[in-house]
Order: structure tokens, then C-alpha cells, then sequence
């Protein structure tokens, strides 16, 4: 039986008005306008795909979190909340808050201190021309693919709540990112992210404060929430013992190694949409302290997209079954029709288009930059001057939101968009990470263990999922179990993989691992006034603190559930 569609319900419609659509207008006014004025600081190609490496640290910070709150985790999550109630907090202070903050501490250093200009390009440095093109081509067909989720999940939206044809809404989004991107390039799409990140907000509060003054505050949402889905909906650990059915198909063991560590550390330590922001920032530090200061904001914003999903499930009580015509994925449509009035309604409609383009923004100027660098100029047309390059990232620009147009149609097989992206993210993320983590802290692993790990990670996320999940040889009771299944299992086998291989193949020489792996001197790349080599988190007391107070934080607020 095939999976159902990702569709709304065909009575959410919203009573938008000229002063709603004069909002949205201005809005996307204002977006365009920002590209053009980045458009002025484009004269090469680091301008237009690394915005020259010049940004400030609040600037890539907040774009860093904005690139992450596209609307499929904003719709997504807040299904995810009416679905399984407080367990989504996972995604967010298990699945996110550590990952972020190792970026910064561990991992931005080699990336900024190398000089890449891309994720894959530092496998190059590390292991050999294989691993660079493998890792190359698979980043870039799975940003494609991704892209294509944000615009797929936006037509059905604007479709369901607005009355816009889907082609229509797919052209009209389609359009304005190719538009802002290709005039400004990434300093284009990082400062229209910050823009994005405000307004998201302004959509998002209005609806959490309404709807829980709607349901009776949080004595009445809890109260009615415990009546209804008993007492583990409101925990964030509840029924997660091995062996307990819980509704998420997952143990506390699954979740914090499948989730908490493979996934986690795979998406935001190797993902290039991600690490892109960063990489822009304008010195080491910067760099380093863009993930961490992302990871303030993150670690709150999951009250924002889980209350709008327990609030519809107070109001709807029967929402997601056969009883009711409202899915989990229309909560906050739902709340949205129901709660807004018009002018609110206005921000909160431009804050929905505004996340689902700053979600697909950042996979396409990832999926650029990775493709113009890594695989066009190091492998195709190589040795030509600086503007063919440049040109060339532009055209490349509409060539990928055109692939995204066609690649949108292939999340329409999936019931729940979050699944597929946590599904796509087992399959090419957590490989990337296990050769990155190994990589990066074994001088041994030999220059051919990069590829042969990539291959086995890969190949063996696919086989847990379509065959031992999908042909039931293993019973895995619901989608998300299965890709915390996945991901475990493309890591483990992507490990040992490249243990064998490494046994058995030359390492790389030494004296070109420097700066590469945990320990060596980086030589004569000095930032902020530190020594050659001398940069590392635990010499560095300001940057320390940073991170100290992210993961104290991140440790206490979920104890308070």
C-alpha cells in the first residue's frame, strides 16, 4: 500500500485579507532588495559563494539557526508535538544543543584554519581524490533532494491555506530564492536568514500566546493533555525504557546514540548548508563562536514549534485519527485559521514562506558552492580565471532550484517530511561524520579508508531501511525508530570499514596531516594573535565559557520537564 501524501486538509482555509497580502508584498520587496544590495560586494567568486569570509559572528550566528528553521521543521515539529507531545524536545536539546556546540569548540578550527571552501574539499585534504568526489556528488544530491522537500511541503501549504495553484506556489518561491541568491550570492541569503529568523519569530509567538490563552494557560493544556494521552505525554523520557511501547518507536538508547550522537553530530558537524554559515564568518573566532551563539536561540525556539502542536491537540482532540479530518501536519495551519486576526495573520503567512526559503536557500547555495568548487573547477573545467567561476556558481544557481522543482514531487511518497529528512540524513550525513570524527582524530586511517567508509556507511543506512525496516525482516515499530536504526547502523559499519581498509593501505604521510588531525600544529595559520598551532578550545578561557554556559544550559532545561 503506498504511503500517503504530505497534504493539509481541504477545509483550512485562511481569511486573508488586502492588508494580509500587502504584508506579504512588502515582505518580499524587502527580500529582493537585500540581494541587491549584496550585490554590490560580489567581485569574486569567495564573495559570492563564502561572502568573502568577512561576516561578523551574530550575523552568521543567527543565520546559522535560521538555515535549520526551514517550515518542514516548523510544520514538521509542531506534528511531531501534537503526535508524541513533549518528546519532541529530543530534536532539539538532544539532537541539536551538543552537536553545535563541538562544532565550535572541536571541529570549526580545521575547517576554518585549512581554508576550504567546502566540506567535502576538506576529505581532499585528508584523504585522497575519491573520498573528495564521493563525498562531493552525494552532499550534492541530497541538498537537492532536501531543497526539494521545503519547496514541496511550501505548494501544498500556500495551495491548502491561500488557494494558489501548487505549480504556482512552487514557480513563485522557486523564483524569489533563484532571484536573491543569484544577484547576492550567499551574503545575499545570509542576511535575508537573519531577516527570515525575526520574522518567524513574529509569526510564532502571537500563535503560542493566543492558543494557550485559548486552552486555559498551562494548567489547562497540561490537564487536558494528561486526560487524554496519559502521563508520559508530557515527559520527555516517559516510556522510553528498553522493551517499553512508547508512541515514538524508540528506547533511551536509540534516542541518544541514533539521535543524540549519530544523526546529531552527523547533521550539524558535516552538513555544508550548516557549516557554509559558519565558514563566512570573518575570522577563527567568529567562526567559532557562530554555532554557539546559534545554539541559544535553539535551544528555546523548540517551545515555539512544540506548543502550537500540544495546543492543537487540546482543541482537536481526536486530530491525526480517522475520526477527525485534521492530520498532525495541520496544527499550526489550523491555529492559524482559527486564533490569528487579519494583519497578524499577515506575519504569520510571511513567516511560514519566509522559513520554507530560508530552508531552501541554504541547501541550494550549499549545493552551489559544493558543485562550482568541488566538482566543476577541480574536476571538469579546471585552471580558468576567477569570473568564469563566478558565472558559472550563478548558473549553476538556477540549474539546482530547477533540480529541486523536480526532486519536490519525491517527498510527495512520504507521510510525514520530517521522517524523509531524518531518512535522508541517516543515508548521507552520518556516513560523512564517521569519516570525519575517525578522520580527524586517527592519524593512522590511511588515505583509501575515506572512500571505502563512505561507501559502507552509505550503502549500509540504504540496506537497514529499504530492506531489513521496509521488508520487515526486523520489526521497528515506526519510521523515526528506523532511521535512529539507520543511522547507528552506517555508522558502525562505516567505522569498521575504514578500521580494515587502514589495516591493510598506506597512511598518508605525516608531514601533510598537520592542521588535519586533533593534535597537530596547523603551520603559520595564526588568528587573533595566537601562535601558530595554538588555537585550540582549551586555551582559549572566553571561548570556553561559551560553550560551558550552551551545554550547562542545555543540560538543565530538559531536567525541568
Amino acid at each position: 500500500m503506498p504511503a500517503p501524501t504530505y497534504t493539509l486538509a481541504e477545509g483550512l482555509r485562511l481569511p486573508t485579507n488586502g492588508l494580509d497580502y500587502t504584508i506579504l508584498a512588502l515582505y518580499f520587496v524587502v527580500v529582493l532588495g537585500i540581494g541587491f544590495a549584496a550585490r554590490r560586494s560580489v567581485r569574486t567568486s569567495l564573495d559570492f559563494f563564502l561572502s568573502g569570509r568577512s561576516l561578523p559572528a551574530w550575523v552568521t550566528g543567527l543565520a546559522f539557526v535560521a538555515a535549520n528553521l526551514g517550515a518542514t521543521e516548523i510544520l514538521g515539529m509542531a506534528a511531531t508535538g501534537a503526535q508524541y507531545g513533549v518528546a519532541v524536545v529530543h530534536w532539539y536539546w538532544i539532537g541539536a544543543i551538543p552537536a553545535m556546540v563541538f562544532l565550535g569548540l572541536v571541529m570549526m578550527p580545521f575547517y576554518y584554519r585549512s581554508k576550504v571552501r567546502s566540506v567535502p574539499e576538506f576529505l581532499l585534504q585528508r584523504f585522497d581524490r575519491s573520498a573528495h568526489l564521493l563525498s562531493s556528488a552525494l552532499f550534492a544530491f541530497a541538498a537537492i533532494l532536501i531543497a526539494g522537500v521545503n519547496l514541496y511541503a511550501l505548494s501544498i501549504v500556500v495551495e491548502a491555506l491561500l488557494g494558489w495553484p501548487q505549480w504556482v506556489a512552487i514557480v513563485v518561491a522557486g523564483i524569489f530564492v533563484l532571484a536573491y541568491i543569484t544577484i547576492g550570492g550567499l551574503s545575499s541569503a545570509i542576511y535575508n536568514e537573519v531577516l527570515q529568523f525575526f520574522v518567524i519569530l513574529a509569526a510564532l509567538i502571537p500563535l503560542c500566546v493566543i492558543g494557550m490563552k485559548k486552552v486555559g494557560g498551562w494548567d489547562g493544556l497540561s490537564g487536558n493533555l494528561e486526560k487524554q494521552h496519559g502521563d508520559n505525554f508530557l515527559t520527555a523520557w516517559g516510556g522510553t525504557g528498553i522493551g517499553d511501547p512508547n508512541p515514538l518507536g524508540a528506547n533511551w538508547l536509540t534516542i541518544v546514540l541514533g539521535l543524540g550522537f549519530v544523526l546529531s553530530f552527523g547533521y550539524w558537524t558535516t552538513n555544508f548548508a550548516e557549516v557554509q554559515r559558519a565558514l563566512s564568518a570573518k575570522n577563527l573566532s567568529a567562526a567559532q563562536r557562530t554555532p554557539l551563539i546559534a545554539a541559544f536561540p535553539k535551544m528555546f525556539i523548540v517551545f515555539l514549534v512544540m506548543l502550537p502542536g500540544l495546543i492543537a491537540a487540546v482543541l482537536v482532540p481526536k486530530i491525526g485519527t480517522a475520526d477527525s479530518d485534521l492530520t498532525y501536519n495541520d496544527a499550526i495551519p489550523y491555529l492559524m485559521q482559527e486564533l490569528l486576526p487579519n494583519g497578524v495573520l499577515g506575519i504569520a503567512v510571511t513567516g511560514l514562506l519566509a522559513a520554507f526559503m530560508a530552508g531552501m536557500a541554504a541547501n541550494v547555495s550549499s549545493f552551489n558552492t559544493v558543485f562550482t568548487y568541488d566538482i566543476w573547477a577541480r574536476y571538469v573545467v579546471t585552471g580558468r580565471e576567477d569570473g568564469y567561476y563566478l558565472r558559472f556558481g550563478r548558473l549553476i544557481t538556477a540549474i539546482g532550484v530547477l533540480a529541486s522543482i523536480g526532486t519536490a514531487f519525491i517527498a510527495s511518497s512520504f507521510s510525514n517530511i520530517m521522517g524523509y529528512l531524518q531518512t535522508l540524513f541517516s543515508f548521507f550525513n552520518v556516513p560523512m561524520f564517521v569519516v570525519f570524527v575517525i578522520g580527524m582524530f586517527w592519524k593512522r586511517a590511511s588515505m583509501k579508508s575515506g572512500v571505502w567508509g563512505l561507501v559502507a556507511g552509505t550503502s549500509a543506512a540504504m540496506l537497514n531501511y529499504f530492506w531489513i525496516y521496509k521488508q520487515g525482516v526486523v520489526d521497528i515499530p515506526t519510521d523515526q525508530g528506523a532511521n535512529f536504526v539507520s543511522a547507528i547502523v552506517g555508522f558502525v559499519a562505516g567505522a569498521v570499514v575504514m578500521v580494515v581498509v587502514t589495516l591493510f593501505t598506506a597512511p598518508k604521510p605525516e608531514a601533510e596531516l598537520a592542521g588535519l588531525v586533533y593534535g597537530t600544529a596547523s603551520p603559520g595559520l595564526e588568528d587573533d594573535g595566537a601562535e601558530p598551532g595554538d588555537s585550540a578550545w582549551y586555551r582559549r578561557p572566553a571561548l570556553l565559557g561559551w560553550g560551558a554556559v550552551v551545554l550547562a544550559a542545555a543540560c538543565y532545561v530538559p531536567y525541568s520537564f
